[in-house]
């Protein structure tokens, strides 16, 4: 491994967002960076809501070869963007921004991210029923990157209100899409597929309903931040008896790693998958973007993943 020092050659990248205290993507980067033998250096920066096009144009001023973006960004950051990759537009949401000379490509890796998680815990999308719960910037990707994957049905669960708008409009998105021949949006490309997914919105406030719906599904996915600290008190299942056995339960709050919805599936005999895995693989598609090269995924997984 190479030897680690910072010179003023060395590319600079960062994650944006608040809170990044508890992120692992610097720790997962610099290793990749050194066991890869690449001058790169990768850090943090605890950016406020309101700061997000200050947060943009620091990148281009810094220069700063590339960024990770987390909430409550990604949606917002799209309008300073130069570029947009097909996913990151059709999303409407960039968690990854390549600086080239000064102009910004923002792409979206969260939908893969999750995808590839799913697959490398043994559990495919293709043909299922998936009820993804959430309509912001990831649960967003997670929706359109399962019905790219040939999802058999997908059901978007969303309290109404403002973001109920924003559900419908991913479901007209996805259902134009489907009409089309597409390459399934992965940011890193895909072989060339015809796709065909029930799509539809339902209320996540209607109790009754998303029990029986859950009832019918066999992969339930959380892309809210309920369960997330300090929200670790709080699920998107209200009724536990929406849970079954047949029923593979996915979160993308990695922090408590066991949210509540998680520790309540497990207890009703569900399969559960958590967040960890999907910071990994949007991770990896990220560092291929930024770099060009693979990163050492199994390692970092066992390093960083999988200590506790």
């Amino acid at each position: 491994m190479m030897e680690y020092k910072i010179t003023g050659h060395t590319r600079v990248y960062a994650l944006i967002g608040t809170p990044v205290g508890h992120s692992l993507s610097p720790e997962m980067h610099n290793y990749s960076f050194r066991r890869r033998e690449i001058d790169s250096v990768y850090t943090a920066f605890d950016v406020p809501a309101d700061r997000t096009g200050a947060a943009a144009e620091a990148i281009r001023t810094l220069g700063l070869a590339g960024c990770n973006v987390t909430m409550p960004h990604k949606t917002e950051i799209v309008q300073y963007m130069d570029v947009l990759s097909p996913a990151a537009e059709l999303i409407g949401a960039v968690n990854t921004i390549v600086n080239e000379r000064g102009i910004l490509t923002g792409h979206n890796t969260d939908g893969e991210g999750f995808v590839l998680n799913l697959a490398d815990h043994g559990v495919p999308v293709k043909g299922k029923r998936i009820a993804v719960a959430g309509a912001g910037g990831a649960a967003t990707a997670i929706s359109v990157q399962c019905a790219l994957s040939g999802a058999a049905e997908l059901v978007i669960l969303q309290r109404r209100g403002k973001s109920y708008a924003r559900a419908l409009d991913t479901a007209e998105k996805i259902r134009a899409q489907l009409t089309k021949t597409t390459a399934s949006f992965t940011e890193s490309g895909g072989k060339e597929t015809k796709c065909s997914c029930d799509v539809s919105v339902m209320d996540l406030e209607d109790t009754a309903a998303a029990t029986s719906c859950v009832r019918t599904m066999d992969i339930l996915i959380n892309a809210t931040n309920l369960g997330m600290k300090p929200l670790d008190d709080q699920s998107i299942i209200r009724d536990v008896s929406a849970f079954h056995p047949d029923l593979v339960v996915a979160d993308a709050v990695y922090n408590p790693v066991e949210t509540k919805l998680l520790r309540e599936a497990a207890a009703a005999g569900c399969r559960t998958v958590d967040g960890r895995g999907m910071l990994l693989w949007q991770g990896a598609a990220a560092f291929r973007l930024f770099t060009g090269q693979e990163m050492p995924a199994d390692e970092v997984k066992q390093l960083f993943f999988e200590r506790n």
